[in-house]
């Protein structure tokens, strides 16, 4: 796998914090960061998502792309799924996400809660490369809801 990530500058200036991932299946990813009033050419212009963001964004898909595979090889009429992360970083450098939290909204007909719960647990513990090495610094929890289609 591999990843080129160009600073962009500022309109040409050469000051701000943008930058382009070009990854190598051939997409692109903008990252920005925070602004920064104290410091403006050290901060960014808040016209992306922070570099961690993509990382706990990364993490996500990588865990719902398991849940929502492992789901259908046990031929489970799954029919949506969302993860929403929620995170926090340690207060000093370097700033690695402490605790994961990630809750899983699996939509689908007659979908037992055991087999979410199996789905989350094997992308946990097999299967996501991304929740595993970020367990590694972070204490990662999970929770889940199944939602029959067409409920609110």
């Amino acid at each position: 796998m591999e990843c080129t990530v160009s600073w962009t500058g500022n309109s040409g200036t050469r000051s701000g914090m943008g930058f382009v991932a070009e990854t190598g299946s051939g997409h692109v990813l903008v990252m920005d960061g925070a602004p920064d009033a104290a410091k403006p050419d050290n901060g960014g212009q808040n016209l992306a998502p922070r570099p961690m963001e993509t990382v706990l964004a990364g993490t996500g898909g990588c865990s719902a792309y398991d849940v929502v595979l492992i789901l259908k090889r046990g031929r489970h009429a799954v029919q949506g799924c969302s993860v929403k992360l929620s995170s926090e970083r340690a207060d000093t450098d370097p700033k690695v996400f402490t605790k994961i939290h990630m809750h899983f909204t699996v939509t689908g007909s007659n979908i037992p809660a055991s087999a979410v719960e199996r789905a989350i647990a094997m992308s946990h513990e097999k299967y996501c490369s991304a929740s595993i090495m970020l367990g590694k610094t972070a204490e990662m929890t999970t929770s889940f809801e199944v939602r029959e289609p067409g409920a609110a």
